[in-house]
């Protein structure tokens, strides 16, 4: 996690929104840190120091700044150098792995100790897997404290505090600021049935593309597009109600609105809508590796999923059949299995059956809804893997071993299992070298050739693939 401190310094000075999140300053005058966008006087460079990290930034003395907001950056981006499962630690418990469950935990799901993943994470990133945790409840904590009007214990057990006394002196420790002292800074945005926060990203952002394909494969009931907003209806947990997703007025960032059912895990949806709309990506790294094949649509993005299993059924439904039809049989899937829901949305009306519910039908239960036998039994068997925890179907999951796992099931074939981790697990790295489309695209319908093209667009051949889908608009991906 090496930093060149002038180039650093003169990012700061352009404040490139190409590089908000990649790396952090501090300044040694004020002893705060601010991202590289930051709109406050730009300090002299003697008192700046760089931070790969928020969290480093803290551990240093360094507070966050109330103008920039270091909590509403995009994501971390993970230098190429650093070791596959420090990666996977660092995403696990960034997204709130250790609100669930302990350090052994979360270490067992990468298939190690928890003391090899504390010296692994320690070895690379300088921090132990505790403190990034901490450093990420912390800043969940600040965003809800200025974005809505949760109460402060709401605030404290959203974020993962297991009581408001800890979460109090720990802000307080850390930040030197009460809780309460953000409340001056809060929009007033919430409205009595609903939560508003922001989420950004690096430009440039190709919302329109996201947004059509999000509409476009929508399942009926579940989630819906409508004048450039994204509506669906959520379950976490015990906690079910409604989200809705636009473009913010904000510079590069996403507005959302969040039914107040759900604050309790409000942190953990905020996660997954930049999971969905993959706002963690960074564009400049991307096009330098695909060069050209980025020139038409520059910021374009992978799609993610708001849940792994909902996707997973969703690529088995869309085999050998066109999008239209596989929507369709969506849609009559979460109606017939899908808890209703209310929701302020028209056409938001139920829940996405969960794996549980799946695994207890019957084949000829969900074959009577149009689905073939093969994918009927498929759809099944999917479900009883994800119930079982046998296949974690989440960001960060091992993509190797998640494919083979996918395509034991029998009619889940290469290229399903690589749509999958593509949406599911945010690997950015499949490729489907049979894919009708790529073909099309690439003028080339041997498989074998279209991978040796392909080697040259690693570790980005999902983006890749996106961008060679989007060269033969209006024409669809056939399959998708």
């Amino acid at each position: 996690m090496n930093l060149d401190p002038e180039a650093c310094y003169r990012t700061l000075l352009a404040r490139d929104p190409r590089f908000d999140g990649t790396f952090y300053v501090g300044v040694a005058s004020t002893s705060i840190y601010c991202r590289c966008v930051c709109s406050a006087r730009t300090p002299k460079r003697e008192n700046c120091t760089f931070f790969p990290s928020p969290v480093l930034a803290e551990l240093a003395g360094f507070r966050p700044c109330l103008i920039c907001r270091p909590e509403l950056a995009p994501g971390a981006r993970h230098g190429g150098s650093l070791s596959r499962l420090a990666k996977l630690a660092w995403r696990r418990i960034e997204e709130g792995a250790l609100a669930d469950d302990d350090l052994a935990s979360v270490a067992t799901g990468l298939g190690i100790s928890d003391r090899h993943l504390r010296r692994l994470v320690r070895a690379e990133y300088g921090v132990t897997p505790i403190e990034i945790a901490q450093t990420q409840r912390l800043l969940a904590a600040k965003q809800l404290l200025t974005d809505t009007s949760m109460s402060v214990g709401e605030v404290a057990l959203a974020s993962g505090f297991s009581s408001v006394r800890r979460f109090n002196a720990l802000f307080q420790n850390r930040y030197r600021l009460r809780p309460t002292d953000l409340r001056k800074n809060s929009q007033g945005l919430d409205s009595a049935d609903a939560l508003v926060c922001h989420v950004g990203y690096r430009p440039p952002y190709d919302f329109d593309h996201l947004i059509s394909f999000l509409g476009s494969r929508a399942s009926g009931g579940v989630e819906y597009v409508e004048k450039r907003t994204y509506q669906r209806s959520v379950k976490i947990g015990e906690r079910s109600g409604w989200l809705w997703v636009s473009e913010s007025s904000k510079p590069n960032s996403l507005e959302v609105r969040v039914g107040a059912s759900l604050a309790p895990v409000l942190p953990r949806i905020l996660n997954r809508v930049r999971h969905v709309f993959d706002t963690a990506a960074d564009p400049s790294a991307i096009q330098q590796t695909l060069g050209s094949l980025c020139d038409r649509h520059p910021g374009l993005r992978v799609p993610g999923a708001f849940d792994g299993f909902e996707v997973a059924v969703r690529a088995v439904l869309g085999q050998q059949i066109s999008v239209k039809a596989a929507t369709t049989l969506s849609s009559r899937l979460a109606k017939r299995f899908g808890d209703p829901i209310e929701t302020p949305f028209e056409h938001v009306t139920h829940l996405f059956p969960t794996p549980e519910v799946i695994a207890q039908a019957s084949e000829d239960e969900v074959a009577k809804l149009g689905i073939v036998g093969t994918r009927s039994r498929a759809i099944i068997q999917l479900a009883v893997a994800v119930q079982t925890g046998e296949l974690r179907l989440v960001p960060g999951a091992d993509a190797v071993e998640t494919t083979k796992q996918l395509e034991a099931i029998p009619g889940l074939g290469p290229w399903t299992s690589q749509y999958i981790a593509m949406r599911a697990l945010a690997w950015p790295d499949a490729f489907m070298p049979t894919d009708l489309g790529i073909m099309k695209a690439l003028g080339e319908r041997n498989p074998s050739r279209i991978l040796e093209i392909a080697e040259a667009w690693r570790p980005w051949r999902s983006y890749a693939g996106f961008h060679l889908w989007a060269s033969l608009e209006p024409v669809a991906p056939e399959n998708l």
